[in-house]
């Protein structure tokens, strides 16, 4: 589907129930993002309460100079151009293409702890455009070294696979992605193992939109959830548990994010499912236009 520009406002929700052995939890705010209940966990796993910390973007953010530039943070090559520069180009789309990674169960990130997770992940996104780790509060890693796995090709460990995530017109302003048995690579990749899906699989998904003025993105899914803008965190939904919800209001985090009006930024996405035996995943935006990276 193509369009021509709109207002901005990514909303990823995703609404259905708790996996077994998990809560479902709620997790709102704007700059700063706390769970209202704990995520449990099941026989022989861990649970944990999320707080404030760790949560939403980190501070100090860094302001944004009048030509949609921040001041710092991390810059990637868009062709010549830095992110905050490129035009929008005069044709959009609203089919995000994504590269998902699929996992054995084995993996030892895999049906492992659950526990709700923030800090995962640093504030800044890397250089080479990847969450570079940070350790988390819940131990529901076991590591740098099998963290880095999740979102790079490694032989042996992991297989990718490009999908599409198409957002659907509403009809009034906002465009919508929902499935609450978000299983997209069954019978794909290394299988299903045995499972009735396959559950064990990493989402990166990277594009581009124009800042507008107003816009609102929201994510509700499980597991683990990591979005930036202009490279710096934005949501923080890191763990294994049951669906939970965070939030960016552009215009209220904006000097957080590195961002003005009129400025053409990155907006780059990573999702993990971990654990059996529910995936959730669901959008709903009022972005009308997206691009690709330069």
């Amino acid at each position: 589907m193509r369009r021509r520009s709109a207002a901005v406002a990514l909303v990823l929700l995703s609404c259905a129930p708790a996996e077994e052995g998990r809560d479902g939890s709620m997790v709102t705010g704007l700059t700063g993002l706390t769970a209202a209940s704990s995520a449990s966990a099941g026989t022989g796993s861990a649970s944990a309460t999320e707080g404030g910390s760790g949560v939403g973007p980190a501070s100090g953010g860094g302001s944004a100079s009048p030509d949609g530039t921040a001041d710092d943070g991390p810059r990637f090559d868009l062709g010549g151009q830095e992110s905050g520069t490129v035009p929008p180009p005069e044709e959009c789309e609203t089919t995000l293409v994504a590269t998902v990674r699929d996992f054995s169960q084995s993996h030892p990130d895999f049906e492992y702890v659950i526990a709700v997770d923030p800090g995962i992940v640093q504030s800044m996104l890397g250089g080479d455009g990847k969450p570079v780790y940070a350790g988390g509060t819940s131990g529901t890693t076991t590591g740098q070294a099998n963290f880095d796995q999740w979102y790079r090709d490694v032989a042996g460990v992991n297989l990718s696979i490009p999908i599409e995530i198409a957002l659907a017109d509403q009809g009034d302003g906002t465009y919508v992605y929902d499935d609450p048995a978000f299983f997209p690579i069954d019978g794909q990749g290394l299988g299903n193992e045995g499972n009735a899906h396959n559950y064990h699989f990493t989402l990166e998904l990277h594009t581009q939109f124009t800042y507008q003025g107003g816009e609102v993105f929201t994510f509700r899914g499980d597991d683990d959830l990591f979005t930036f803008v202009n490279g710096r965190l934005g949501i923080d939904l890191g763990g294994v548990h049951g669906p939970l919800e965070g939030s960016i209001d552009l215009d209220a985090m904006a000097g957080a994010l590195g961002i003005v009006p009129g400025g053409t930024y990155d907006l780059d996405f990573f999702f993990a499912e971990r654990h059996t035996s529910e995936s959730n995943f669901r959008i709903e935006t009022t972005i009308g236009c997206f691009h690709p990276p330069g």
